[in-house]
């Protein structure tokens, strides 16, 4: 398979951040290298402002992106910021894919996930790349099970 290259906007909580060395490890042992445009610890922000951060540094990046990655682990789901990015990458009619976190056995989603995904997919390399290449839609388990009535009302896509 030849490699092939995204611009993609990897939102996550900070604490998350040694998930995002995974994450593209898995892509690019699968065929897919993303070009990650978010803040994390190896590309820092040091702004104070909400507004700033969101209109001046986040808001330029998700544009600069076809898709949204939203890395799911159980903090993310009470991240103002990872709602916001969500939200706004909608509002500019991107791509928004939800990757359950590495060893992740199910947790709530963000609300803005549950509401504006295009799929939500779990740690499995093509899976990802076929979400993010919009060959998948809709909500699966961590296990890349299909959602019982029970795990949607729980924690997943509605």
């Amino acid at each position: 398979m030849a490699d092939e290259t995204k611009n993609v906007f990897v939102s996550h909580v900070h604490e998350d951040d040694p998930g995002l060395g995974k994450l593209k490890g898995l892509l690019k042992a699968n065929g897919m290298t993303i070009r990650d445009f978010s803040i994390n610890s190896d590309n820092p922000n040091r702004a104070k402002s909400d507004e700033y951060i969101k209109s001046e540094i986040l808001a330029p990046r998700i544009q600069h992106c076809a898709t949204l990655v939203v890395y799911v682990s159980p903090e993310t789901k009470d991240s103002d910021y990872v709602n916001w990015e969500i939200e706004y990458a909608h509002s500019k009619d991107r791509r928004i894919v939800g990757v359950w976190a590495d060893g992740e056995k199910g947790c709530e989603l963000p609300k803005a996930l549950t509401k504006y995904h295009d799929a939500v997919v779990g740690w499995t390399g093509n899976r990802i790349i076929d979400a993010i290449n919009g060959k998948i839609d809709g909500c699966e388990n961590p296990d890349g099970s299909k959602p019982s009535p029970r795990q949607i009302n729980r924690y997943c896509c509605h």
